[in-house]
């Protein structure tokens, strides 16, 4: 298309207004790509409590990771219609479940902050359609699913959304981890979601890429560097050679130093799956609390 305006306008016009078409199909053509681009999926840091809305020591911990979540929503094609939430703080369910609340409450489910920190606000809908749809394809791969109407939007779902989408006008959905923490199963049940991308829903997996509450100390800055490398590889590599390093991800160098319980790495196996064929890329990381932390996004 640029060639053809080239050639047409070469002869008729100057420089400034050949400039501005060519400009103007550019732009054109850049709008028409991200409006056709599917949804990706994400991994993103939740943080530390409700880090980003008090203040810390060192103060600028945490703002890094605060920023890349402010920015997040510019870098997607186009506003999620509904957003699908994995977070590491509902881990507790024997079966994989369904949040779906149509006015989901906040779960304050973090210890010892101000007082201020539980009386923050994130009122952003449920969507119960979704949620049975949810179900519907995960049922359909033989995985056992259930929902559960009564289940609120816990730390990992409201702190770090509040940051992203600070109008809470997007519906969600929420999903639970499996309480055996299977890393295939988590991976299978990301892929059976596949094609709420296509609608438009923003799949999310909110964990820590390090979650170690006894390391966040220089003595592990070395094995969460290890861990991140390798999980960066595995997010860049193809789906089936991605998949198999996150199976094998305890085996890693730094795995289990990096995550002695790993409910917070689950969410990322989940959108890996719902990642399917489209590659992976590290699109935040840090040195935070001493460690390395990243964020992951697949498509």
């Amino acid at each position: 298309m640029l060639r053809s305006l080239l050639k047409v306008t070469s002869g008729i016009t100057g420089g400034v207004l050949l400039s501005q078409a060519v400009l103007s199909v550019q732009n054109k053509e850049t709008s028409t790509m991200k409006d056709t681009k599917l949804m990706p999926t994400i991994y993103i840091p939740h943080g530390g409590g409700p880090c980003f809305f008090m203040d810390w020591d060192p103060p600028d911990n945490w703002n890094s990771m605060k920023r890349y979540l402010e920015q997040l929503a510019q870098t997607l094609p186009r506003k999620p219609s509904s957003i699908l939430l994995i977070s590491a703080h509902w881990n507790d369910a024997s079966v994989f479940t369904v949040g779906s609340g149509q006015r989901p409450q906040l779960i304050y489910d973090y210890y010892g902050f101000p007082d201020h920190t539980y009386k923050l606000k994130y009122d952003a809908p449920g969507n119960p359609s979704l949620a049975k749809q949810v179900k519907e394809l995960i049922a359909k791969t033989g995985i056992p699913v259930q929902e559960d109407s009564s289940r609120g939007y816990d730390h990992g779902v409201f702190i770090p959304l509040k940051v992203v989408f600070p109008a809470a006008d997007i519906p969600i959905v929420t999903l639970s981890l499996r309480s055996d923490l299977d890393p295939s199963a988590h991976i299978a049940v990301g892929k059976a979601v596949e094609s709420l991308r296509s609608q438009d829903v923003l799949i999310v997996g909110s964990g820590m890429s390090f979650h170690n509450m006894r390391g966040y100390n220089p003595r592990f800055y070395e094995a969460s560097k290890q861990f991140d490398d390798y999980l960066n590889t595995a997010a860049e590599s193809d789906e089936d050679t991605r998949n198999g390093m996150l199976t094998a991800w305890s085996s890693a160098p730094g795995g289990r130093q990096s995550h002695p319980y790993e409910d917070h790495l689950m969410p990322l196996l989940v959108v890996a799956g719902a990642g399917g064929k489209d590659n992976g890329k590290r699109v935040y990381s840090d040195k935070v609390s001493d460690v390395i932390i990243s964020g992951y996004q697949f498509g």
